[in-house]
C-alpha cells in the first residue's frame, strides 16, 4: 500500500477518518445484512467483497463472469481474514445470460445488491460490436438487475458509475452517465446510490497494471506525458463503494475530494517512480522502435526503456471531473467524501426512445458507431465527443 500511495504522489489513505468515525455503524450494519455483489472479481468488486467479508455478513454472494479472478478472489479472501460465520459462495456467471435469472430465483433474499459490473475502457468504443457490448452490459445489465432487485425486496441497490460520466467525451463516460438516467427513474422503486471516482492505480487492464506485466515481460514502459489524472488505491475504491451503498441516501452519488493541486498526476510522472522502485533508473526514448530495441542492452546498465507521448486517441479527456455545474453538491458531511444530491429528475420519454432505438438496431442485426454516437448525442446535451480515428490498440 505504501508504494502504491507513493506512485500516486500521497502519502496517506484518504478515506481513514471517515472510515474510522463510522467503523461501528459499518461493522452493526454489514454484520446483520446479507450482500449480493454483482462483478465481484474485478479490481473494484474484490475490494468492496473484501470490505464486506472481514465485517461478518450474514450472507455474502459474489457473482462474475470471470472463473479465474474468482478462484483467486476466494484464495485471497480465505488467506487474509480465513473464515466468516455467515454464508459465503461465489457462482462464475453471465448476469446477462438466463443462468444468472435462474440463480436468481433460488437465491434466497438479500438486503442489499451493489453492482461493480463495467466495460470500462475507453477502447472498448474502437468498435460498433464491442461498443453495443458495453451498452448491454453498462446500461441494460444495470436495469435488469436493478429491477430483479426491486421484485426481490431488497433494501439498497447501489451502482458503480464514474467519473467520465460528468460532462463526457467518451461513449464509455456517456454510457455510465445514461445508466445514472435510468438509475434516477428506477429510484422511484428502490432505495439507489452510486459512486463516481478516478482511475483505481493497478486495476486490472489499466495502464498502470501493465507496468508490471512490461517488466515481466522484458517490454519497454510506455505512457502519456500530457493527461493527468486522478487515482485511488483499490482499497479506497473498495472503502468508497461500501460507504455509498451504506449511508447514502437515494439518489446519492459519492465522490472523493481530491484536490487537483495535491492529488493531480500524469501517467508519465507515474511510471518514472515505478521504474525507480523497481531499481531502474528511466531512459527516455523517442520511437517505439527505440524503445524496443534498446530493450536488449539497457536493463543490464540498470536503465529501463521508457517512450513518453502526447496522447491523440479518441475518447480522451485533458481533465476529470466528478460532478457538473448544475449538480447539487454537499461537502459538509464527510471529510474527504463529497456528495451529490440528486432530485428526481425523469424523463421517461426520453429513456423509452433509447431503449426502442437499440432494440431496432439489435434486430436489424448491423449498425455502425456512428448511428450509436448520434443516439448518445440525442440523448446527453453536453455530450462532446471527439473522434480522432486513432485507438489505443494502435499504439505500443
Amino acid at each position: 500500500m505504501t508504494d502504491v500511495l507513493q506512485l500516486i504522489g500521497r502519502q496517506n489513505e484518504i478515506f481513514s477518518d471517515d472510515i474510522y468515525a463510522r467503523e461501528n455503524a459499518l461493522n452493526t450494519i454489514v454484520s446483520k445484512s446479507r450482500f449480493l455483489v454483482l462483478g465481484g472479481a474485478g479490481t473494484i468488486g474484490q475490494a468492496v467483497t473484501k470490505e464486506i467479508f472481514k465485517r461478518q455478513p450474514k450472507k455474502l454472494y459474489v457473482v462474475d463472469i470471470s472463473e479465474n479472478n474468482l478462484a483467486e478472489l476466494v484464495r485471497d479472501i480465505r488467506s487474509s481474514f480465513g473464515y466468516i460465520d455467515g454464508d459465503f459462495q461465489t457462482y462464475a456467471l453471465d448476469i446477462g445470460s438466463v443462468a444468472y435469472d435462474a440463480f436468481i430465483k433460488s437465491a434466497g433474499e438479500f438486503d442489499y445488491v451493489l453492482n461493480l459490473s463495467a466495460l470500462k475502457h475507453v477502447r472498448s468504443e474502437k468498435d460498433p460490436f464491442t461498443l453495443m457490448r458495453m451498452i448491454d452490459v453498462n446500461i441494460f445489465n444495470t436495469l435488469k438487475t436493478l429491477q430483479q432487485s426491486v421484485q426481490s425486496g431488497v433494501k439498497k441497490y447501489f451502482c458503480v458509475s464514474t467519473d467520465k460520466a460528468a460532462n463526457p467525451v467518451n461513449m464509455m463516460g456517456a454510457s455510465k452517465r445514461i445508466m445514472e438516467m435510468y438509475l434516477m427513474r428506477e429510484s422511484q422503486s428502490v432505495a439507489i446510490s452510486t459512486a463516481r471516482f478516478a482511475n483505481v492505480a493497478f486495476s486490472d487492464g489499466s495502464l498502470l497494471h501493465s507496468f508490471n506485466q512490461r517488466l515481466q515481460k522484458n517490454q519497454p514502459i510506455v505512457a502519456p506525458n500530457d493527461i493527468k489524472r486522478y487515482f485511488l488505491t483499490p482499497k479506497e475504491s473498495g472503502e468508497l463503494c461500501l460507504m455509498s451503498c451504506i449511508f447514502g441516501d437515494n439518489r446519492d452519488i459519492f465522490f472523493p475530494k481530491l484536490s487537483e493541486s495535491l492529488h493531480l498526476i500524469t501517467f508519465a510522472e507515474i511510471a518514472e517512480k515505478y521504474v525507480r522502485l523497481q531499481g531502474y533508473a528511466p531512459y527516455h526514448c523517442e520511437s517505439e522502435q527505440e524503445a524496443r530495441s534498446l530493450m536488449a542492452t539497457l536493463p543490464a546498465k540498470g536503465q529501463w526503456p521508457c517512450l513518453f507521448t502526447s496522447s491523440d486517441t479518441t475518447g480522451e479527456k485533458d481533465f476529470e471531473e466528478f460532478f457538473t455545474a448544475d449538480e447539487n453538491v454537499n461537502m459538509d458531511s464527510f471529510k474527504s467524501i463529497g456528495v451529490i444530491q440528486n432530485a428526481l429528475d425523469v424523463s421517461e420519454e426520453r429513456l423509452h426512445y433509447f431503449s426502442d432505438a437499440i432494440d431496432a438496431l439489435k434486430r436489424a442485426g448491423y449498425w455502425e458507431k456512428a448511428q450509436l454516437v448520434e443516439l448518445f448525442s440525442e440523448m446527453l446535451n453536453n455530450f462532446n465527443h471527439l473522434e480522432t480515428g486513432k485507438y489505443l490498440d494502435s499504439k505500443m
